[in-house]
């Protein structure tokens, strides 16, 4: 929901605004993603965005689409006449923090571009300023390499896909796929730029690479493979040696080559160690490096992507896991904080920049409720109002590393969610609630009552919108997936997972 501004002052006069063109003024004294809007406030009826930024007055500017009928939000808006009738007001607002991201896994799912640039511009319309865009994993690979063909020839497709949960062991029996040409990928990034949004790519790495070595087996520990069917994490990682190093700064590469951004990310997690282990190869490397185990080398390798992607001014970006490197792990690598909330604290109080997007509160593949009509439902119930509950920055850290939580982000990892139709109902209106966190609450912490009361009204909005959101009031028959069933976790199950990550980390 376009989150809730802190200041407002309002009278009993209305202005007739007749067309969505104010007056657009840049103030570097605001701000810079903060703004002023003024309606009618000079007693002309004028309305003004003085933003502290171009970013500043695009945002005043989704905030005036907010206080205009949900009508105009129709793609025939533009064919709809005013003037409408807006109480005459000044309003002040800017953002909490910083990186306000949605991660979209497009990997698992690929979601062909023109759905890929209508996620992003409602992104866009709720404040976000980040997509943290997951383009490699087991189960596919989205992004072109030139050195490396067989990665847009073989790895982007699988021969069938998994249905539901793991266990249930059902599949699709057609292929699935797809890839991001050089262009696409370029005309993603200024799309979002336009809309004030940087796309961080992510190649995730030395884990995750099923799909690579599916179409490269010199890249892998001696087993040749397939492109990933089922869902989970597969035993099948990167060997260490020069030429796989050389593939992955290839790739970073090629990222870097498309998309501005400060970050890139590599992943880092979820990388089992059960082949290194039984590796010749492996062990004789590690012994070359004077590393003591594998999770040494692990850290080792984050340590030679962070050192590349340095090299020319960028920053690595990875998952929690990483930290568990220890004294290895680059300072200045950014951590995606996402197994329960400790890491979060973790990461800040070592000194590291941190994305806070726990699983617990900012899953959004998590199943919405109990009610046995959710489509394929897996983890702990998350509801709208146990995500706008969150607070991202865990009690007990000092002034200083409050200052590294540098900001948040919704993940959708895309298993179980085929279209856009259903991430859009897995999405919506759960991000609503996360991006009043993202933004900020008003500044006397609005209610969860008042934030469902403003919900209902931003339903409006976003049926103008076209998105399939779930509706408040449970899913409807349809919505149900009996051929892709679930497995729903308890909370206590996951707090005794969480302990487990905890452990490791410490």
């Amino acid at each position: 929901m376009i989150p809730q501004p802190k200041s407002v002052t309002q009278g009993n006069r209305v202005v007739h605004v007749s067309k969505l063109n104010p007056t657009i003024i840049i103030d570097a004294s605001l701000p810079q993603e903060g703004y002023v809007l003024d309606i009618g406030t000079d007693g002309h009826g004028e309305v003004r965005v003085t933003g502290g930024s171009e970013a500043g007055t695009f945002y005043g500017i989704q905030t005036l689409k907010q206080l205009l009928p949900a009508t105009t939000l129709r793609p025939t808006g533009g064919l709809l006449q005013g003037p409408w009738e807006i109480p005459v007001q000044s309003i002040r607002d800017s953002p909490r923090f910083g990186w306000r991201g949605i991660m979209l896994d497009v990997a698992r799912h690929f979601m062909p571009l023109p759905d890929l640039l209508r996620f992003i511009d409602l992104a866009a319309f709720h404040k976000f300023n980040t997509l943290h865009l997951h383009l490699t994993d087991d189960q596919g690979w989205r992004l072109p390499v030139e050195k490396w063909p067989r990665l847009t020839e073989v790895a982007c497709w699988r021969k069938r896909t998994m249905l539901g949960a793991v266990h249930h062991d059902k599949y699709e029996e057609r292929p699935h796929g797809g890839y991001y040409s050089t262009d696409d990928l370029h005309e993603v990034a200024a799309f979002a730029a336009k809309r004030h949004i940087t796309v961080v790519p992510e190649i995730d790495m030395p884990g995750h690479m099923q799909a690579a070595i599916a179409a490269y087996p010199e890249l892998g520990n001696g087993t040749e493979v397939d492109v990933m069917e089922s869902w989970g994490i597969s035993t099948h990682v990167l060997n260490m040696s020069d030429m796989t190093l050389d593939f992955c700064r290839d790739v970073l590469d090629a990222a870097h080559d498309i998309f501005p951004g400060q970050y890139i990310g590599i992943g880092g997690d979820e990388c089992r160690h059960d082949e290194w282990k039984a590796s010749p190869a492996i062990q004789a490397r590690m012994q070359e490096l004077g590393l003591p185990d594998e999770s040494s080398l692990h850290g080792w390798f984050v340590g030679q992507m962070a050192n590349h992607l340095r090299s020319f001014g960028r920053r690595a970006y990875g998952w929690d896991e990483i930290l568990a490197g220890g004294e290895r792990t680059p300072a200045d690598v950014l951590i995606a904080a996402w197994r329960g909330i400790d890491p979060t604290k973790i990461a800040a109080q070592r000194g590291f920049d941190v994305v806070a997007c726990p699983d617990v509160t900012a899953y959004l593949d998590f199943r919405q409720s109990e009610d046995h009509n959710e489509p394929t439902p897996v983890g702990t119930v998350l509801t709208v109002d146990d995500v706008y509950a969150f607070e991202p920055v865990p009690q007990g850290l000092t002034e200083e590393e409050q200052k590294k939580v540098i900001g948040v982000q919704a993940n959708i990892w895309t298993e179980h969610m085929e279209s856009a139709r259903r991430v859009d109902y897995m999405a919506y209106p759960r991000i609503c609630a996360f991006a009043e966190v993202a933004w900020g609450k008003s500044r006397h912490e609005s209610s969860v009552e008042d934030f469902n009361a403003r919900l209902r009204v931003h339903l409006a909005r976003l049926d103008a919108l076209g998105v399939n959101y779930r509706p408040l009031s449970g899913p409807r028959l349809w919505d149900a997936r009996p051929d892709a069933l679930g497995k729903p976790k308890t909370k206590e199950a996951r707090v005794a997972k969480q302990a487990k990550f905890i452990a490791d980390l410490t």
